[in-house]
């Protein structure tokens, strides 16, 4: 039976995403950095959920991860149906205040990593009689964001290449959908070094991942383009279309400088 592939399984709406998958029987391959939690979790859910999971402990930002992940994979034959790409994480605060290292470590994790899983592993969904990509978002990406002006930006490039290559597949068994959530109860802040008021506000509109994970799913199998979680952020994103994007940008700089 064909696998699940998610990154960044390890914890938050990785984590959640395996466990919905779980429940509708799925088997599981996990990928992320943090080897003794992903173990701990691919443990945790082969035991409730009576499903095969394996793992594979590696850090998808260094650019030969793709690589290895499908080696992995085609080695021991794991054929896979659906692939969920949701590694990534932001960095907030000033754009010249991180070094292009850093910069480039983030957009190699948010991007390219996830185009080259897709690249990679399209010939072998096309094999299969239905199969699947969920590419992880954020509600980021339908405005600039001063202050996480390049975690938005990569984040809006995940949105676009999507829904294009959508349309690129539309005649294959492949459908290819974006969910774009807001604020989530993970520890993305954290490694983000999000701001005090930054925490404040998004204390107010936090999902739980649990509810996003089963927004995310049932957009996937709905095959939708694209999907907002929550009401809130539905919105928000109603929002950055209607009001001047000045006012929306000088808004988020207050709150994440």
């Amino acid at each position: 039976m064909p696998y699940a592939l998610i990154t960044g399984a390890s914890k938050g709406i990785g984590k959640a995403i395996a466990e919905e998958l779980a429940k509708r029987n799925y088997d599981l391959l996990l990928i992320a950095r943090s080897g003794d939690l992903l173990q701990k979790t691919s443990e945790e859910i082969a035991v409730k959920f009576k499903v095969k999971v394996n793992f594979l402990s590696l850090d998808l930002s260094e650019n030969t991860s793709a690589n290895t992940v499908f080696e992995w994979c085609t080695q021991n034959n794991y054929q896979i149906n659906i692939l969920v790409n949701n590694a990534g994480y932001g960095l907030s605060g000033s754009f010249e205040n991180y070094s292009i290292a850093d910069n480039m470590n983030m957009m190699q994790l948010n991007m390219l990593t996830l185009v080259q899983l897709c690249q990679l592993f399209l010939p072998q969904l096309k094999q299969q009689p239905k199969s699947y990509i969920l590419n992880i978002a954020s509600s980021a990406a339908y405005q600039a964001v001063p202050g996480l002006s390049l975690y938005a930006a990569t984040k809006v490039f995940v949105l676009n290449f999507t829904r294009g290559l959508k349309q690129e597949l539309r005649t294959s068994s492949v459908s290819i959908t974006c969910v774009c959530p807001g604020a989530t109860d993970t520890d993305f802040s954290t490694r983000a070094q999000v701001p005090l008021k930054g925490l404040k506000a998004a204390e107010k509109v936090n999902m739980t991942t649990d509810s996003v994970a089963k927004i995310a799913i049932k957009g996937m199998f709905n095959s939708k383009a694209e999907v907002v979680a929550g009401f809130i952020n539905k919105i928000a994103v109603l929002g950055a279309w209607l009001l001047p994007k000045t006012l929306l940008e000088r808004v988020a700089m207050k709150i994440y400088q």
